[in-house]
């Protein structure tokens, strides 16, 4: 079965909109897109290169999808996996794409998506696409975080877990601390949340 892994820049109050620039998401009057760009170092551009350089491919929600269909097919030369990995897209009114290759979910967003992990493949990917991860939150799909979370709070703006998410247990299996202070980290999930008394 195919892992279902969310990857996100996350402040430490939990935001996750717009971290690559003032105009990829600034719904909502969010006043601080780009709020990642004074972070950036080679200790952070390693630890992506090595994630990116992993087989994958892409789910994405539409806004993502929209965002980054103009931008990836000219920038192979940083992310030489994305153009030929299979991007599935969450969308009840996108259809089609000149970027291949590309497949359109609607209906029970889900279910297909739970299909989709007992499919043989590499294992999905998800980017930004905040409103399709609570769907995956909901529904108990995602089987790893790697997250960048940096040191600042935004106050407002959406959040990694914005409609809360069924009770898991995670374990850390890999984690880097940038000179800027990000925490690079890899949760996997550890089984059922276990209780007791210190």
């Amino acid at each position: 079965m195919r892992k279902m892994i969310v990857y996100e820049h996350i402040s430490l109050d939990g935001v996750i909109q717009a971290p690559g620039g003032p105009q990829e998401d600034p719904s909502g009057g969010f006043a601080f897109g780009g709020w990642t760009a004074p972070y950036s170092d080679a200790v952070l551009d390693a630890a992506l290169q090595k994630q990116m350089n992993r087989p994958f491919d892409l789910l994405l929600g539409r806004k993502t999808f929209k965002i980054w269909e103009p931008y990836w097919p000219h920038h192979a030369d940083i992310w030489p996996g994305v153009n030929p990995a299979t991007k599935y897209v969450a969308s009840n009114t996108l259809t089609s794409s000149e970027w291949q290759p590309s497949v359109f979910l609607n209906g029970d967003i889900a279910e297909k998506i739970a299909a989709i992990k007992r499919q043989p493949g590499p294992d999905l990917v998800v980017w930004g696409s905040g409103n399709l991860i609570q769907t995956l939150f909901k529904h108990d799909l995602v089987d790893a975080l790697w997250l960048m979370i940096y040191p600042l709070t935004l106050g407002a703006g959406k959040r990694l877990f914005a409609d809360g998410v069924i009770p898991a247990a995670f374990k850390v299996t890999e984690g880097v601390v940038t000179p800027g202070g990000i925490i690079v980290v890899n949760y996997e999930r550890a089984g059922a949340v276990t209780t007791g008394s210190v």
